[in-house]
């Protein structure tokens, strides 16, 4: 659509006649300055004393619109476009060792399902944010960079497969991974918004080469928090006396690192729990960015601002001969 981006300027349509009415022509007076051609500038803008022709009449007249029409600033307005915001940064941390293939969530779908259900809905929703995601098992590998693209996070996420990373949990090493990655897309794009971080594991750490409690402490001083979730069912006997719930998850040590960091720690048992967690941590950690839209702009004053300069040529010229 065609747009004006300054409309007042359609005031000062009336000012050639305006100043052909109320100024009469310049005479050269006594000692004055004497400009020869005086008369004549004058009689542009009052053609009527001069006799100035109608095609003279219609060249000016063609001429003074078109610089009108540049000065209103036409612009052709393209179809909004959804603009890329920053919001937080967020990373998941996804535990995928070899328990998350344990079935004690929802039926017959393992704890990785589950999670790569709830937590692919929380990814959805966090619109205007970069989010990135981190799977660990006996090491953490970065799966997908910080990105406002969610649709591919989410994608990165439901392909993890338990054990890709290894059977053991390095929490320490994953949550070092995190702060280095959160610190180099500090470094290179200068972003300064909050950083965060849901780590999701179901065991302890029983691997890497950092501890959980010094990745926590170092975590603090950056000021990148950490929210800690803790998933699989309680301890329950089953057949022959044989536990089928989470005994290996420690609290303490997920508890320690989300009260060092300012985040806190979460105990999901089933897919309702854990679909509170996140509802719970979407509302800690609102999105700071709404989408926002933008639409392309093609300025169009260039050209009736050629065409008049192209005719004030002739204009000219015609004006030349007249007075030679």
């Amino acid at each position: 659509m065609i747009h004006f981006e300054w409309p007042w300027m359609l005031l000062v349509l009336p000012l050639p006649w305006l100043l052909a009415r109320m100024m009469p022509p310049a005479r050269p007076q006594g000692a004055a300055l004497f400009l020869p051609f005086a008369d004549a500038v004058a009689g542009a803008a009052a053609p009527e004393a001069h006799g100035l022709s109608r095609a003279r009449k219609v060249l000016f007249a063609l001429i003074w619109l078109l610089l009108l029409l540049a000065a209103v600033r036409p612009q052709w307005l393209g179809d909004p476009l959804p603009v890329p915001t920053t919001g937080r940064r967020l990373l998941l941390a996804v535990d995928v060792s070899g328990s998350m293939s344990t079935q004690d969530m929802a039926g017959n779908a393992n704890r990785l399902q589950v999670v790569q259900k709830v937590a692919g809905d929380f990814i959805r929703r966090r619109s205007g944010d970069q989010v990135g995601l981190i799977l660990f098992g006996t090491q953490p590998y970065l799966q997908a960079p910080l990105t406002p693209d969610l649709n591919t996070v989410g994608k990165f996420l439901n392909e993890a497969m338990v054990g890709i990373a290894g059977q053991q949990t390095a929490i320490g090493d994953a949550i070092g991974l995190a702060l280095k990655r959160l610190r180099d897309d500090t470094d290179k794009a200068g972003h300064k918004g909050e950083m965060v971080l849901i780590l999701l594991t179901d065991g302890s750490s029983n691997a890497g080469a950092m501890p959980p409690q010094e990745a926590a402490k170092m975590a603090a001083t950056a000021g990148l928090r950490i929210y800690t979730i803790g998933v699989g069912s309680n301890d329950q006997t089953g057949f022959f006396g044989m536990s089928v719930g989470n005994s290996d998850l420690d609290e303490d040590t997920l508890k320690f690192i989300a009260k060092t960091t300012g985040g806190e720690y979460f105990r999901a048992t089933d897919v309702k729990n854990l679909e509170k967690v996140y509802a719970r941590i979407d509302q800690l950690e609102p999105s700071d960015a709404r989408q926002q839209w933008y639409r392309p702009r093609d300025e169009w004053f260039p050209w009736p601002l050629g065409a008049a300069l192209l005719l004030s040529l002739p204009a000219v010229l015609w004006s030349t001969r007249k007075w030679s």
